[in-house]
């Protein structure tokens, strides 16, 4: 008898909050949790490897992607690179019954919310705005320009909490992973509605 297709989980929160560290955490100590891999325009980061971390293609590539529909959503992020998550993977994963997780920006996650209303949307805070301006100029992967950027874009995002489902705030990793990988077993059952709304890369 094929296995009950599972119930997806959408990780998204602001910049530099942790959010694919995070899913690493939880690719390390769960591997029963399949989680996506996004396709990305943008240039590998220092020890980034393709397949693994993103899908690194050619613009040409992407517009080829969304042309044929192969993506679940996808935007344009920190209006610089396009990011996007390929379609059939997903659905091959939660039709085969595992624990399936997205990683993915705010817009990626209003995108699926419109497409699949019932996946399980879970928020990534981080402890403090103080500590997300730390973690990202920390990071040394940015500009001063981009780190810019990224800070008035995480303004918004963070605004943006109230529309998940669960809110898990990233004091540290380990704990964070733990937390969503135990919102992922429960996530099987169907969605409640309004009741699982909430009182982080």
């Amino acid at each position: 008898m094929s296995p009950a297709p599972s119930r997806l989980v959408v990780l998204a929160g602001p910049t530099a909050v942790g959010k694919g560290t995070v899913a690493a955490a939880v690719r390390e100590s769960h591997p029963e949790v399949w989680i996506s891999v996004s396709a990305t325009t943008r240039a590998p980061r220092p020890g980034e490897v393709d397949g693994v971390h993103y899908h690194f293609v050619s613009d040409a590539e992407f517009d080829r992607m969304v042309a044929e529909d192969d993506l679940l959503e996808w935007a344009v992020v920190h209006k610089a690179a396009r990011y996007g998550t390929p379609r059939r993977p997903v659905e091959e994963a939660l039709a085969a019954g595992r624990p399936a997780m997205l990683e993915i920006d705010l817009q990626g996650a209003r995108q699926v919310r419109r497409t699949m209303p019932e996946a399980l949307f879970v928020f990534l805070a981080p402890p403090s705005w103080e500590e997300l301006v730390r973690r990202l100029v920390g990071r040394g992967t940015e500009t001063e320009e981009e780190r810019e950027r990224r800070l008035v874009t995480a303004r918004e995002e963070l605004a943006a909490e109230p529309e998940f489902d669960k809110t898990i705030t990233n004091h540290e990793v380990r704990r964070a992973a733990d937390e969503l990988v135990e919102l992922m077993v429960g996530s099987g059952r169907p969605a409640q509605g309004p009741a699982l709304l909430s009182d982080d890369t």
